[in-house]
């Protein structure tokens, strides 16, 4: 299988699914125990919550699963939240911090090595690629990073996780207008939305999120109860939630579009690389 699977449209928004894929090799799988087995930190049926939301967007998913590679993490293995409880680029835990591995069947360096190259580094090519392709139609080109995660993960954080957690790194990574618009289509849903709280953005967005350059990068972490039917096995999609929500998400995403178009425009008439907002 092919570690990455594009499809391509003509907006300037490029989607990015680093956590969706399912497949494990099998080399990979029998070192799994009975635990890692399971999946659980999957990113749920992220692709078709975001499937033909607007017109023309380019979709870039990894296929593999982050117990594999996670494609949202640092090649060097930094950490991105220093201080805070996290999995690393090869996961040795679930976000429970429960072992994956069987005794003794935990990667090495030189698996973490393979791996990088084989999954991590295709995927964030072809990544690199379509924004690089949408930026040189549009002038610009916007990257929206689809995540989910379980609502409550103790080990990770305190309570029960908003609905909405919009990542900018505390607005680094995107126009601020962008980012307001996020924030405000998110809470006129009257759903819960935090911005920058505790997940301000991985890597994917903090390292192509250079709004200087004409990208701009958000991420959107969906708490799962949004859309899940129960956030344990088989953590099949609800039809009822799921329809709701990608009428939700569509707003969203077009509220951000019209935003970074503005900003565009903005631009051009400021004579300015991306404008923000009158004070």
């Amino acid at each position: 299988m092919e570690p990455v699977r594009i499809t391509r449209g003509d907006s300037p928004l490029v989607l990015g699914l680093p956590h969706a894929g399912t497949h494990v090799p099998e080399a990979v799988r029998a070192a799994l125990n009975d635990e890692g087995r399971v999946l659980r930190d999957t990113d749920w049926h992220i692709d078709r919550l975001y499937a033909d939301l607007v017109p023309g967007a380019t979709c870039v998913a990894a296929t593999v699963h982050r117990y594999v590679i996670d494609a949202n993490r640092d090649p060097t293995g930094r950490t991105l939240y220093p201080g805070r409880s996290t999995t690393g680029l090869v996961p040795l835990t679930t976000f429970d911090n429960v072992p994956i591995w069987r005794d003794g069947m935990e990667p090495g360096a030189a698996d973490t090595a393979r791996r990088l190259a084989a999954c991590h580094a295709p995927y964030h090519a072809a990544l690199a690629g379509e924004l690089d392709r949408v930026k040189a139609r549009h002038g610009y080109a916007v990257l929206y990073d689809c995540h989910s995660i379980r609502s409550e993960i103790p080990w990770l954080f305190e309570g029960v996780l908003p609905d909405f957690n919009i990542g900018t790194d505390l607005g680094a990574t995107c126009a601020p207008a962008i980012e307001a618009a996020a924030r405000d289509a998110c809470l006129a849903t009257g759903r819960t939305t935090v911005v920058n709280g505790r997940f301000r953005g991985g890597w994917t967005t903090r390292h192509y999120g250079k709004p200087e350059n004409g990208i701009h990068a958000i991420q959107m972490e969906l708490a799962q109860r949004t859309h899940l039917a129960c956030e344990a096995p088989p953590f099949a999609l609800s039809p009822d939630l799921s329809v709701s929500l990608r009428a939700q998400l569509s707003d969203i995403l077009q509220a951000i579009l019209d935003a970074a178009s503005a900003v565009r425009a903005g631009a051009d008439t400021k004579g300015s690389r991306y404008a923000r907002p009158a004070s």
